[in-house]
């Protein structure tokens, strides 16, 4: 008899649930704690999570016109390449935050992804993501 084990998260990663919230790992969950304490106490306000920035749009090819006139959209070449920060929040001062929170950070994979969209951030939206 051959049995299938499941197989466990990339980089060992539990996901943990709170406030009926599911997060990639329990370093996430801890950290969205401290940010809901902090909004609850007035040090932070406009918390927001898993907030998407498109860094590089799609590519398409034109979209060609048929002989009765009818549009048809062009095939996308490219798709967009997306960040999504895990919290974005307004301190007391008033300034804008952008998080990402991390556990693992080799030096192949998932991390140099994320240092490449961070520096896009930094080029497309002048937002420098605050790594936790």
């Amino acid at each position: 008899m051959y049995f299938r084990r499941q197989k466990g998260s990339k980089y060992n990663a539990t996901k943990t649930i709170v406030d009926g919230i599911e997060f990639s790992s329990r370093k996430e969950a801890k950290r969205y704690k401290e940010l809901s304490h902090l909004l609850a106490v007035g040090e932070i306000s406009d918390l927001k999570m898993q907030v998407p920035y498109e860094l590089i749009p799609a590519i398409k090819e034109p979209d060609t016109f048929g002989a009765k006139g009818g549009r048809k959209p062009g095939k996308t070449i490219e798709r967009s390449c997306t960040y999504v920060a895990d919290f974005t929040y307004t301190d007391k001062d008033g300034n804008f935050v952008c998080e990402d929170v991390k556990g693992y950070r080799g030096k192949t994979g998932a991390y140099s992804i994320f240092v490449i969209k961070r520096k896009l951030m930094l080029w497309r939206y002048n937002i420098k993501v605050r790594e936790v």
